[in-house]
């Protein structure tokens, strides 16, 4: 796993306005003014979550005229998931190596 990928991946969930606006992006695609319109957030920090939630790969960004629609990414949840086997896979392999006998 790139350590990096992992890392945008974890901060798109660390930010209580980015679980709020995958909430509502979870019943499908929406346009930036509806998120707005939702949210208690100016049009430049609803920007900045967006950039950094597209960034991750768990949403996806497409222009019509002036404004962009967003939704959720099946691959990047897919990813998601993958990125949360491998750490969990490890934990238990690790658990299973313990270098301190007692």
């Amino acid at each position: 796993m790139d350590s990096k990928r992992v890392a945008s991946m974890f901060k798109a969930f660390c930010d209580e306005n980015r679980i709020q606006i995958l909430e509502l992006l979870r019943d499908g695609e929406r346009c930036a003014c509806s998120i707005l319109e939702e949210m208690q957030i100016t049009q430049p920090t609803l920007s900045h979550h967006m950039k950094i939630l597209c960034d991750s790969g768990i949403v996806v960004g497409r222009k019509e005229g002036k404004w962009m629609h967003y939704s959720i990414s099946d691959k990047g949840f897919e990813e998601i998931r993958e990125c949360l086997d491998f750490f969990e896979n490890h934990f238990e392999k690790a658990e299973e190596k313990s270098c301190c006998k007692e």
